[in-house]
């Protein structure tokens, strides 16, 4: 994931940060506990495609 489009990338639901889990290739969004995937680099960013955290799934650094 290229670190300029992740610099403006926002959260689409509350606008706050988002955060990269190279791992399951999601951007995180801490506050609204979203992940959002990365599909072959692009990220989407749509509310009704986002993965709900479960309450016990820790949110990454």
């Amino acid at each position: 994931m290229d670190a300029k489009l992740l610099e403006i990338l926002v959260c689409p639901v509350c606008k706050g940060l988002l955060h990269l889990d190279k791992a399951r290739q999601e951007l995180i969004c801490r506050g609204d506990r979203l992940a959002f995937a990365i599909k072959d680099g692009i990220p989407v960013m749509l509310e009704s495609e986002a993965r709900e955290l479960p309450a016990d799934e820790e949110v990454g650094q």
